[in-house]
């Protein structure tokens, strides 16, 4: 299995059209079961995110065939992430950001042939290694088998947030980083 890492705007860009249909594959899995529409979204959600700087995104690729891959950003100060929980008050100063704060694990998907075999792992410590955020976030759906291991990663629950109008229900989970 190659990783590779890319943190170049023009490069990341150029990656889309093999990403697409991983995350539809993944994503069209239960308990997501996306379709067209969430795949469209993704594609538009990508386009913009991967301009972000300290945007990186890291591909795990078997002979040339991409088989799943990871990508995060920084949040910026203006972020609406920490809005809409359903459960807690997050205080002030936990929910201050400054665009070096908190990186956020946007996506992580591995082909289900690939799960089990530690292509995930690797491909989540490729995207934090060098990473100098003091804490990293992410959420997932609480019915999704990632729930699970990203507990076993060490992240811990902040509580649960339904982020638009109609989304579904996610943990919102954090990992402090080691100084």
């Amino acid at each position: 299995m190659e990783y590779t890492t890319v943190t170049e705007t023009d490069t990341a860009g150029r990656e889309l059209d093999d990403l697409a249909p991983v995350y539809e594959a993944v994503f069209a899995e239960p308990p997501y079961n996306e379709g067209p529409r969430d795949v469209a979204e993704f594609l538009e959600r990508y386009q913009r995110e991967h301009k972000t700087p300290g945007f990186r995104l890291v591909l795990a690729r078997d002979g040339g065939e991409l088989t799943g891959f990871a990508y995060g950003l920084p949040l910026a100060s203006t972020t609406g992430w920490w809005s809409g929980f359903l459960d807690t008050d997050l205080p002030k100063e936990f929910t201050r950001e400054d665009g070096q704060r908190t990186f956020v694990v946007m996506e992580l998907a591995v082909l289900a042939s690939w799960r089990g075999r530690g292509v995930g792992r690797a491909l989540h410590t490729a995207l934090l290694d060098g990473v100098t955020a003091e804490r990293v976030t992410l959420t997932v759906r609480p019915e999704a088998p990632a729930a699970t291991w990203y507990e076993h990663l060490d992240y811990q629950l902040v509580g649960l947030t339904q982020p638009w109008d109609g989304a579904p229900v996610y943990r919102s989970m954090i990992k402090p980083r080691q100084p």
